[in-house]
């Protein structure tokens, strides 16, 4: 597990696809607890011109985001 990523953050189009992440992804056995909350978010791209840019189309989508625990 020494080479697991810190932090893994899903999107996910429902709220409920996001929160059963923990359990269908065994977040827990591979070492990770769920950090904030599972929240809806709009994203943006930050564009080499400095311009901004929607992604998936504007809409919100959720996120949860795991954190490796401390061992």
């Amino acid at each position: 597990m020494s080479n697991a990523p810190h932090r893994i953050t899903f999107i996910a189009s429902t709220f409920s696809a996001a929160a059963l992440e923990f359990h269908r992804g065994r977040m827990s056995e591979r070492g990770y607890r769920m950090e904030g909350r599972i929240e809806p978010t709009v994203f943006q791209r930050i564009n080499d011109d400095g311009s901004t840019s929607d992604e998936f189309g504007g809409e919100p989508v959720f996120t949860v985001t795991f954190i490796k625990r401390d061992e």
